[in-house]
């Protein structure tokens, strides 16, 4: 049998694969202990950023919980918001405010509800469907009083639902009323023939394209469409009448659109008093704890609404339906 030490080639071969080998396993094993070094570091920060995310949970939270806790063992007002534009497609709609008054109305410890108002106005069937919820509650809760506290300005179907509230009160400043209704839009009839563009245009139904905008107006159509808010004017002047009664010093202009601060609107009987949400809460109610019951809605739910909606949006935006604004 062959020395191995007899052979000098061998020998020499064997050297260098076991340094070839020690390095590879020194290289292996620093590879290993860099990745759970690395992976140490990522669970680390992922813990540290998870434990970050609960404290600023915790902290837009507290006020809520606190608020909670605290309204368990007294009496509140509570405060719904009308607040923007009055629209389906809006934040501030029919749903999410009759939702929050029904959810104040439920709660055992609230002593009266506050409207805080501060709209233009909107749409009036999303108005009206406000309207007949307060006088819904109204009817079945005559002890549990309903007031609109106005700020900046409750016009037209923001009045609508103020309209509705037992008392109405506003700042001298605020302006108030507007009990109107308008439908605006767009004529490119002129322009058109300017630039030599052509309107083609086919319909089934004789006034399917009523109001269109690259259109000559019809006289009978427009005739039409102002009976139609002739219609919807004479309901809301009925619903102001009916929520206010003989407190309206009526006068040839009340019911024209116009808008008058608080001072003046208190003076006509379109408002009642002075205040705001705390005074109101305080002096008027007699809880001056106030407890936010305004629906806000889940994100994911304003996202789906605002994407379905803006299709809708896209084809009546050359026309703008009857608006309480």
């Amino acid at each position: 049998m062959e020395n191995q030490h007899d052979n000098p080639i061998k020998t020499e071969v064997s050297r260098e694969s076991g340094w070839e080998r020690e390095v590879i396993e020194k290289l292996a094993m620093a590879a290993i202990t860099e990745q759970t070094r690395a992976r140490r570091w990522s669970v680390f920060f992922k813990s540290l950023m998870f434990a970050y995310l609960i404290a600023l949970f915790g902290v837009a939270m507290y006020p809520s919980i606190k608020e909670g806790l605290e309204t368990e063992t007294k009496d509140h007002t509570a405060v719904v918001d009308v607040v923007g534009i009055i629209a389906e497609d809006k934040d501030t709609n029919a749903a999410s405010i009759i939702e929050s008054l029904r959810d104040a109305v439920k709660d055992k410890n609230t002593k009266g509800i506050i409207l805080h108002s501060n709209s233009p106005g909107g749409s009036p069937v999303q108005a009206a469907y406000v309207y007949e919820e307060i006088r819904k509650i109204k009817k079945e809760h005559p002890d549990l009083p309903v007031y609109a506290v106005v700020s900046d300005i409750c016009a037209s179907g923001c009045y609508y639902i103020a309209s509705a509230s037992d008392k109405i009160f506003v700042n001298q400043s605020s302006l108030i009323g507007s009990i109107g209704v308008l439908m605006d839009g767009f004529g490119f009839v002129d322009i058109m023939q300017k630039l030599g563009v052509e309107r083609r245009l086919m319909t089934a139904g004789a006034h399917k394209a009523m109001l269109d905008p690259f259109s000559p107006p019809k006289e009978d159509e427009t005739k039409y469409m102002q009976g139609l808010l002739d219609q919807v004017h004479q309901q809301f002047i009925g619903a102001v009448k009916a929520g206010r009664g003989s407190r309206l010093k009526e006068t040839p202009e009340m019911f024209s659109g116009l808008v008058w601060t608080g001072e003046a609107g208190v003076k006509l009987g379109v408002a009642d008093d002075f205040g705001n949400d705390d005074s109101v809460a305080k002096d008027i109610i007699g809880a001056d704890k106030l407890v936010d019951f305004t629906q806000q809605g889940r994100l994911l739910d304003k996202i789906a609404g605002k994407l379905g909606a803006s299709f809708g949006q896209a084809i009546g935006s050359a026309i703008q339906f009857p608006s309480l604004r």
